[in-house]
């Protein structure tokens, strides 16, 4: 991924040059409760998105400084103005060569907000979504890397069963690959989403049976996260986070599925470096549920690090 400075405001003005009021951020006050803000401190969002927490960090920051990342080149487009604020074209599994840049050592806290954005979700050209015909791309940065359409024209059907059933915990997952190189063989292979999602709804979906979720929902979150790297990246995260945090301060990654939350609930408690501050995740409100109908998965957890 790239490493790159997108743009360090100059004013502190709080307008916005993106919809970024329109963003309905995750957990926010839960988030912000775990992470605890020092008005002085040096914190990283380390997943930028269109925002929503960051806005709320910087709120909270008197005198202190947040860096924020995002693999995605279009957050720029949500960043305001405010001197204290840097956006860096990067991803979290880069975080130790992004502080190492700037010769900083520690930072006070760092925030995860995993998975796919909603800026994301809602661009259909992305291929992220089941409800838009869309080339198969499904990379979190559109400027490096291989798309989706590309893995599937090149795995093996071993690869591609396992990348189903290690990244999507499809129990299906062989007899989904099987089609899916069937179909290459006849030169049909899906090249985008609606394509995709009816192939694997042929294999899956039983006559009569309504399923909560679609059948191609966890074809599709398996191939996101191999597109994407995602589960090496959090691990890369969380270890440079802890490495670079300041005794005392804290840790806060809200996770999306159990893959992701393993990985973060494992990293903490395994650790003699943090102290688990949440035994068990927090999860959305039912009102918040209700409000946000994407953040009903979400779970949070949080750490601090010991001296």
């Amino acid at each position: 991924m790239p490493c790159g400075l997108v743009r360090k405001t100059r004013s502190a003005s709080p307008r916005s040059s993106g919809s970024i009021d329109t963003h309905v951020p995750v957990l926010l006050e839960p988030a912000l409760e775990a992470l605890a803000v020092r008005p002085g401190g040096l914190y990283i969002d380390a997943t930028f998105g269109a925002g929503g927490h960051a806005k709320a960090i910087a709120a909270a920051l008197g005198s202190g400084r947040l860096i924020a990342l995002d693999a995605d080149p279009g957050a720029a487009a949500f960043l305001w103005e405010d001197e204290r604020v840097e956006l860096v074209h990067a991803n979290f599994a880069d975080l130790e060569g992004v502080l190492d840049a700037r010769h900083i050592a520690h930072v006070d806290g760092v925030l995860f907000d995993f998975g796919v954005s909603s800026m994301q979700l809602d661009r259909p050209e992305r291929g992220f979504s089941l409800q838009a015909d869309a080339p198969l791309d499904m990379r979190l940065d559109p400027t490096v890397g291989r798309a989706a359409g590309d893995l599937l024209q090149d795995a093996s059907e071993a690869e591609l069963a396992d990348i189903l059933y290690t990244f999507g915990e499809e129990r299906a997952a062989r007899r989904i690959a099987r089609a899916l190189v069937a179909a290459r063989s006849a030169g049909r292979l899906p090249r985008r989403t609606h394509e995709l999602a009816r192939l694997v709804s042929g294999v899956l979906q039983v006559s009569g049976r309504r399923e909560r979720l679609h059948p191609a929902t966890r074809t599709f979150q398996a191939l996101r996260i191999a597109v994407n790297g995602e589960l090496d990246a959090i691990r890369r995260g969380i270890a440079a986070a802890t490495a670079r945090t300041s005794p005392g301060g804290r840790i806060v990654a809200i996770s999306f599925h159990s893959l992701e939350d393993r990985i973060v609930k494992q990293a903490f408690r395994s650790d003699d470096r943090l102290r688990a501050l949440t035994k068990r995740p927090i999860v959305p409100s039912p009102d918040e549920a209700r409000r946000n109908p994407r953040s009903r998965s979400a779970k949070l957890r949080a750490a601090e690090r010991l001296a």
